[in-house]
């Protein structure tokens, strides 16, 4: 049985034990009015409205060269820093005319670690900030597509656009569903891929004269095998030109140039000699030299020639066949137009130094990449399609069959 001495000490002690309670939630939590503020009160400190994201999240790696940036809601940026986290290197960028968006001015460099701060403010002038220290995707896991034509150029009517891919692709369909190619003309573009590297677009014709192609790239973000990722964003334009097809007869050593429908030249030329044939089929131009070594050895003719400068050569093949000037041809043969003498390429009359107004020089100075030279009656086969940008050697069936979508 509790006394009523015992019962008035434990009274006092709970009584005691409360108010240490009180004073304990009260130094914590602040004071009833305090609280009161900050759901509204006129002295309770309110937070900035304005909400900053940074594409890239704070010790993330694989981040987008393309697409890192900082974007802001309820609020305009006031500043934004961006740096290379090892040297402190400024990264220049700008902040966009409403203030919701800042991105870098340059492509960022894979693999690199860099660091952005960002302040905002909303509205009432509330201050917010955020950062973050991120690694960009690295060479390792992500690939890049070398492509041509380039962006604003004009090309000859049989340039088809090319892509090569620094890794093998393994998901084909994935990457080539993130290139579009569209032309003025309506044409239907189609690619094909050869082999897991490399992926060509063209319609079933050559391009229509004058029309405009745009590929749009976004390869940004998009695997492509195993954890390897693209890292391309991009638009890129060109013009086919006027329509230029050339077409060689082997048999008569004449070559007759088509302009628009309209013979514009014939000229004598030497194809491959009876040894050393020249591929028939349709050859795009690829590439243009005013003058060029050529070395036997690299193409597999060991020490017959090395000439240091050939004159106007224009490369048909990847695996060395050019039509180029010719000034070594000797003077015991009969003229050109007579026989074939090379050992493989097409030659066409020329003096060193790729000066004077010669057949070679006319041709050189009135072709564009990618216009077609014909190749006909050689006693050599087709060449193969992807030997070179010359996939027009395809029968459509067979390139639309090797398309991923």
């Amino acid at each position: 049985m509790t006394t009523p001495d015992i019962a008035a000490r434990r009274a006092l002690g709970a009584c005691a034990a409360l108010m240490v309670g009180a004073l304990t939630l009260t130094a914590c939590g602040g004071s009833a009015k305090a609280s009161d503020d900050s759901k509204g009160g006129k002295d309770s400190p309110k937070t900035s409205t304005a909400k900053i994201a940074i594409s890239a999240k704070d010790g993330s790696t694989g981040a987008s060269i393309n697409a890192t940036g900082v974007k802001v809601s309820d609020g305009r940026l006031t500043d934004v820093k961006m740096t290379v986290a090892g040297s402190g290197q400024t990264v220049p960028g700008a902040i966009s005319a409403d203030g919701h968006a800042w991105k870098p001015k340059e492509q960022l460099e894979r693999g690199t670690k860099y660091r952005i701060s960002a302040t905002a403010k909303d509205a009432e002038g509330r201050t917010a900030a955020a950062n973050s220290i991120f690694t960009t995707v690295t060479s390792a896991n992500s690939f890049i597509g070398t492509y041509t034509p380039d962006d604003g150029t004009t090309v000859g009517v049989g340039m088809p656009v090319s892509f090569t891919f620094d890794k093998s692709i393994t998901d084909k369909k994935a990457v080539q569903s993130h290139i579009t190619v569209n032309t003025t003309s309506g044409q239907q573009v189609v690619g094909h891929w050869f082999g897991d590297r490399r992926l060509d677009f063209r319609p079933q014709e050559y391009w229509k004269a004058g029309s405009k192609v745009t590929m749009n790239i976004d390869l940004d973000g998009v695997q492509g095998a195993q954890g390897v990722y693209g890292v391309q964003k991009k638009t890129v334009s060109f013009t086919a030109g006027r329509s230029q097809v050339s077409t060689v007869d082997v048999h008569t050593q004449t070559m007759t140039v088509v302009r628009d429908g309209r013979t514009v030249k014939t000229v004598p030329i030497s194809a491959g000699s009876p040894q050393h044939t020249t591929y028939n089929g349709q050859m795009v131009i690829s590439e243009k030299f005013v003058q060029t070594r050529m070395n036997g050895s690299t193409v597999g003719f060991g020490g017959e020639y090395d000439i240091p400068d050939v004159p106007h050569a224009m490369r048909l093949t990847s695996s060395g066949t050019f039509i180029h000037g010719n000034y070594w041809y000797n003077r015991g043969n009969p003229p050109f137009g007579r026989e074939g003498t090379s050992h493989g390429c097409v030659g066409l009359a020329d003096v060193q130094g790729a000066q004077g107004a010669t057949s070679a020089k006319w041709f050189y100075d009135n072709s564009l990449v990618g216009d077609v030279v014909i190749v006909k009656n050689s006693p050599d086969t087709t060449v193969a399609p992807d030997n070179g940008l010359n996939g027009w050697n395809m029968p459509w069936s067979a390139w639309t069959a090797g398309s991923a979508v």
